[in-house]
């Protein structure tokens, strides 16, 4: 039997609210209809706007609740008529935070689907995986039309779970699990939403043969995972990082992030350290003693350290879009002068020591002479851009770039917006998460204290090359296209990054003196 979504590859049913048609006390015909598409769990009606059709709040696996808690995703059950699918639902379970929305619910594995009005196609599919240290944020954190609208592709946004309910790693989840694996859940849910967009996004007028994942920060992170992950080979055909901290990053075992999820058991009052114990506790006491999230290696999901599978070419080659700000850690270490913790000049030599120990201490404080800063505060947000995230992606470019095609960035706008916090001791930048809303309007972010400002127009032009840049390379696997300058594939001879600034799309030389990424190099290398 063929499927819905097989047997209709573009069905745009439309259903009436008050009848087919209305006529005016003239006689003028109006017609009022929503959106419905059928997919193989359902039917779905969605909004119509002026430039995009958005389907909201659609439940792409079964709740993760009750026995299902800490299991791989399971699909949803086939509901009867037409879902509405006109607003968003549930966040996933998170606590406050500048990326996010608090929210205890589990049930929460939802996406949300924007489709350009015109009916040409099969269209390219963007996928946005949200950042928030996997600890937050949710997959209307942005609005995600305009981007559709001027792209002319389509944007699926996701949930996932997150913090210890997305990623608790614990030997009695581990010994329960037919793969042997536990932890991850989180990226099996990213999976599965990818496997949702195989089955269904030609129902919307998607093509599932030109499928990019996108995310930045954690989502970022994300996307590395999947390149290096086996179980998503197929499931998508390029890939966006924006500020993943770069392929070159190691992440834990699965027996270190066991000992983890011991240690939280006891912490939650289950010391006997078994299955049922930690599904019997209430969201509210999950979330109050998780610490941070991360993706482990458990030989499963991720059979590899990203550093490993990257640079032996043991991932799944798809062209590549990575970058970072220029200003990253200025957003983390403002949260910590927010908070209270500010490093004074005398402090600033004995941080650096105690990050970085008394042998290379010494070296990373002459090439960060606190003179060249605003106060200490800026001076360490330089460090560890640069060794956290800059040279870290620079590193994954040569890497990938043996393989696959690369196309390097870097975000330089050092006037953009802070949406997320507020003034501190130093400027922002081009801190991280700060090119967002050069892709998503940062008005629609429903969560932030206040309105934030708009950008201006010299911003606005480059917010418009950069949609042109990402939808371009979601159709062709090269950003390169019409209305914007020549942007070179990365090649590790030259050492060359496109600059995205307001004004100035051109070729960045500058960028490893500038991130001082040989030092970095040569000092790990000891």
């Amino acid at each position: 039997m063929i499927s819905p979504a097989r047997e209709l590859p573009y069905r745009v049913v439309r259903s009436t609210l008050l009848g087919l048609v209305l006529a005016c006390a003239w006689g003028a015909p109006i017609a009022v209809a929503d959106p419905v598409v059928v997919t193989q769990q359902g039917s779905v009606r969605g909004v119509e706007s002026s430039e995009v059709n958005e389907f909201l709040g659609i439940p792409y696996a079964a709740p993760p609740v009750g026995d299902l808690r800490w299991k791989p995703p399971q699909l949803h059950a086939p509901w009867p008529g037409i879902l509405d699918a006109t607003k968003f639902r549930e966040h996933c379970a998170q606590t406050a935070h500048a990326a996010g929305t608090p929210s205890t619910s589990e049930d929460c594995l939802f996406l949300n689907v924007y489709v350009p009005q015109s009916e040409d196609g099969p269209r390219a599919v963007m996928v946005w995986i949200h950042g928030g240290s996997l600890t937050a944020g949710e997959s209307d954190d942005f609005d995600a039309s305009g981007l559709a609208a001027f792209g002319e592709v389509i944007v699926v946004t996701i949930n996932y779970r997150l913090g210890a309910l997305g990623f608790l790693a614990h030997p009695a989840l581990t010994a329960e699990s037919p793969d042997h694996a536990s932890g991850n859940y989180g990226i099996m849910d990213q999976q599965f939403a990818l496997q949702w967009v195989q089955r269904n996004i030609a129902a919307f007028g998607g093509d599932p043969g030109k499928v990019t994942i996108f995310g930045q920060s954690a989502g970022g992170l994300s996307v590395l995972s999947h390149l290096a992950s086996p179980r998503a080979a197929g499931l998508f055909h390029r890939a966006i990082v924006q500020s993943g901290g770069g392929a070159s990053r190691d992440l834990p075992t699965l027996a270190t992030g066991e000992a983890q999820g011991a240690a939280f058991a006891n912490a939650v009052g289950c010391s006997s350290q078994t299955a049922q114990c930690l599904r019997s506790l209430p969201v509210e006491q999950i979330l109050a003693n998780q610490g941070s999230a991360t993706p482990v290696v458990d030989g499963f999901v991720l059979p590899l350290s990203l550093q490993i599978a990257i640079a032996t070419g043991r991932f799944n080659r798809v062209p590549v879009i990575n970058g970072t700000n220029h200003d990253e850690v200025r957003f983390f270490v403002a949260m910590n002068e927010l908070a209270g913790q500010v490093v004074s000049a005398a402090q600033y030599p004995a941080a650096v020591m105690a990050a970085f120990g008394p042998q290379a201490g010494p070296l990373v404080l002459a090439q960060y002479p606190l003179a060249n800063y605003l106060n200490a505060d800026e001076a360490l947000a330089a460090i560890a851009t640069d060794f956290a995230f800059a040279c870290p992606a620079r590193r994954g470019d040569q890497a990938l770039s043996r393989y696959v095609p690369v196309f390097a960035y870097e975000f330089n706008d050092e006037d953009a917006p802070e949406i997320f916090l507020p003034p501190v001791s130093f400027p922002y930048g081009a801190a991280h998460a700060s090119e967002l809303q050069y892709f998503f309007p940062a008005a629609s972010l429903t969560h932030l204290p206040t309105p934030p400002p708009g950008l201006r127009p010299d911003q606005r032009q480059l917010s418009r090359a950069m949609m042109r840049y990402w939808t371009q390379f979601a159709k062709t696997g090269d950003p390169n296209g019409p209305n914007t300058p020549s942007w070179a594939a990365y090649a590790s001879a030259l050492d060359e990054f496109q600059s995205l600034e307001p004004r100035f799309l051109a070729r960045e030389f500058t960028f490893t003196p500038a991130h001082r990424c040989i030092f970095w190099t040569t000092l790990l290398s000891q």
